[in-house]
């Protein structure tokens, strides 16, 4: 019993340190996967270290799961407790799968948002056809299709700005677009190297 009255006394923290390991083992076991026993045990440190805070009036002996009121008297006995606990009701939990659980498979199917470094090289190159494109555009031309495409204005205001119709502002446009799609199918191997 000596031995369990110097444990209550020390550092909660130290205690579960020393103890981490196997309470990740033992709600490994409850659980079938260490990266969820790694959560559990987690949680039961933070359980664990609030009710240490706080205390109570001493008793004759410990309970059945190391307290005896508000006070831990055998800290060891009552973080197997909580581990115990929680992985159950972790257990019961409806969960997504973890990624313990998932096939390598699936993984390699699922969707990236990211560009790999090929397509980043494609855009680029693509970039550069298209900007070498509008260069070689009359200036008239190439402020139409920015001011509509990137700038997003209306036609009606940049034939006011240019000092043009409407129409010939669309025509100006169309012609813009159409140098820039014959310069992305005609040039595909330029920038390849």
């Amino acid at each position: 019993m000596t031995a369990n009255r110097d444990t209550a006394q020390r550092d909660p923290a130290e205690v579960f340190v020393e103890h981490r390991a196997d309470l990740v083992q033992y709600a490994a076991r409850i659980l079938g996967s260490r990266s969820s026993a790694e959560d559990v045990v987690q949680e039961a440190y933070l359980r664990f270290a609030r009710q240490s805070e706080g205390g109570g009036a001493p008793g004759d002996g410990p309970s059945r799961d190391g307290m005896r009121g508000d006070r831990i008297l055998e800290p060891v006995r009552y973080l197997y407790r909580i581990v115990r606990n929680l992985a159950y009701d972790w257990g019961r939990r409806p969960s997504m799968p973890l990624v313990d659980d998932l096939d390598d498979g699936l993984l390699a199917r699922a969707a990236s948002t990211t560009p790999s470094p090929e397509e980043n090289l494609r855009w680029r190159q693509d970039l550069g056809r298209v900007e070498r494109a509008l260069d070689g555009l009359p200036e008239r031309t190439r402020l139409a299709f920015e001011m509509h495409r990137l700038g997003g204005l209306p036609l009606k205001e940049i034939a006011a700005r240019l000092d043009i119709s409407v129409t010939r502002t669309h025509q100006l446009i169309k012609t813009a677009l159409t140098v820039c799609a014959e310069q992305l199918a005609d040039d595909p191997g330029e920038d390849g190297r």
